[in-house]
């Protein structure tokens, strides 16, 4: 449990050293002890269940706000770390699998297997690759600067390696567990260094000065506002007034996810009359909105990222690819519909998955830019972004009203940091009732509203920096330092039996 507070908001990542460490010697302990190895499963399981239940608490909030999913609450707080918590579990089972007698080979292999099975979480079914242990260096930004190289999964592997290393020098048999902490020690060094150098390079880089402004809405308008009411006037109004439009300006305006719940893409333009006299050519509006197709006398609902232009006719859009599960959509919800359980969810229909990503081109009399869209959740996956790297910039757009004043909106956030290094792009992001921000290519805050902020925020300049080594190739570099570690592993195998050889030959 103690794990949880290295994770953002609190990045106390010390506790990990104990932690993980712990936990390492743990498991290596039992090894030789043949009563206790059919627990080894529920060892991983119980360390994985702490850690998640006091660090996603926070999901059950957005089951309150309507009555027919209040009574899921205590069965989402305690399932969801119990299901999450199977992957520990594997991790424990399949050391005990895989153990050796060596320390060093010991070491290689559990942090290998949690990387790995770190990876899976991340992708199965949707994947959820909520707090990775990574995650705890946030605010150390020189050191996690290397995941422009290594990436998310790749820096998550070394930090298992990191915090469990004390387990060496306690538990070390000769010089080789001496060598191998003094080793991550000096790659922490290493990209403590790189960092430094890498902001440097990123602070004398040329600057760009556009010709128009991006603003950031930053909303606080309560999940409350839209159950209890169904005209979406007020909150428009209220909107354009936080935007603050100025019709001598060239602005591109971003709202934030789903912040007109009762209006489809469609519908919009119904409600031209608000914008007018507020709006002009000089503007355009990009914001998060339900939209609609009919197939074969079906509607099929999808969350999209829509662009207007100042009389409210859509430009282009993006409907997103990366659904929540149980949020956004039911899994299995035919099935469960066969078996009379989609009651549960009172027949609620799921969003339907986006195509693909799509990079927006927006090219008009006044604006040229090219634009990736990232839609809430789906900011979480590293290496997902996009196989694509010809884009201006990164649009982030959230409702995180969800999770109430709880830390969940800041974990979220953090996510947006490490994609904006990982990427090499500036990241703008719009929220209700989340953090709203601009983010450049090495992690820093440019600007920022907090939760309970209504205002906005502007990008009128920004730094370009070369595509980062992670952009090119993504989770391939994990792949390689999957295969590293393996060679590792198997170089001190061979060196323990040559060694274990040449000692029995002497003895003769």
């Amino acid at each position: 449990m103690a794990t949880s507070l290295s994770l953002p908001p609190f990045n106390y990542f010390v506790i990990n050293f104990f932690t993980f460490t712990f936990f390492f010697i743990f498991l290596y302990k039992k090894l030789s002890s043949q009563k206790v190895k059919k627990y080894f499963f529920l060892y991983g399981w119980l360390f994985g269940f702490g850690y998640f239940l006091t660090n996603l608490y926070w999901i059950s909030i957005s089951l309150s706000f309507d009555k027919n999913f209040k009574f899921l609450i205590p069965i989402t707080i305690i399932l969801i770390p119990a299901f999450l918590a199977i992957f520990y579990g594997l991790v424990s089972y399949l050391f005990l699998i895989l153990k050796t007698k060596k320390i060093t080979n010991s070491f290689l292999i559990f942090s290998l297997i949690f990387s790995i099975l770190e990876f899976i979480r991340g992708s199965f079914l949707t994947g959820f690759p909520w707090n990775l242990i990574a995650y705890s260096f946030l605010n150390q930004l020189e050191i996690i600067s290397i995941i422009s190289i290594i990436g998310t999964y790749g820096f998550n592997l070394f930090c298992i390696s990191l915090f469990s290393c004390p387990a060496l020098l306690i538990l070390r048999e000769s010089n080789k567990e001496v060598i191998v902490f003094i080793s991550l020690i000096i790659c922490l060094s290493i990209f403590y260094l790189y960092g430094f150098q890498y902001k440097k390079i990123f602070n004398s880089s040329d600057e760009i000065t556009y010709n128009y402004k991006i603003r950031a809405i930053g909303s606080n308008i309560s999940l409350e506002r839209f159950y209890s009411s169904n005209n979406p006037v007020s909150i428009i109004e209220e909107l354009i007034k936080i935007s603050k439009p100025n019709l001598d300006e060239k602005t591109i305006f971003i709202w934030p996810e789903g912040i007109l719940p009762d209006i489809s893409q469609e519908e919009l333009v119904d409600y031209k009359w608000l914008f007018e006299n507020k709006f002009n050519q000089n503007h355009i509006l990009a914001m998060g909105i339900n939209s609609q197709i009919i197939i074969d006398n079906s509607s099929k609902y999808f969350n999209t990222f829509s662009i207007y232009d100042n009389e409210l006719n859509l430009i282009n859009s993006y409907s997103k690819i990366k659904l929540v599960p149980f949020g956004e959509y039911l899994p299995f919800e035919n099935f469960l519909s066969i078996i009379g359980l989609k009651s549960i969810t009172n027949n609620y229909q799921s969003y339907s998955k986006g195509k693909k990503r799509k990079i927006i081109e927006i090219k008009r009399k006044n604006f040229s830019i090219k634009i990736l869209p990232l839609i809430c959740y789906e900011i979480i996956y590293s290496g997902e972004i996009s196989k694509e790297n010809d884009f201006d910039l990164i649009i982030n757009i959230s409702e995180d009203g969800w999770f109430g004043k709880s830390i969940g909106p800041k974990q979220h956030f953090a996510h947006s940091i490490f994609r904006s290094i990982e990427s090499g792009k500036y990241i703008i992001r719009s929220a209700n009732n989340g953090t709203s921000a601009i983010i450049n290519p090495i992690g820093i805050i440019e600007k920022s509203l907090e939760l309970n902020d209504n205002g906005y925020i502007d990008l009128e300049k920004k730094r370009n920096i070369q595509p980062t080594v992670f952009s090119k190739f993504g989770n391939k570099i994990f792949g390689l330092i999957i295969l590293l570690y393996i060679f590792l592993i198997f170089s001190t195998s061979f060196s323990f039996s040559l060694n274990r050889k040449k000692s029995n030959f002497k003895n003769k």
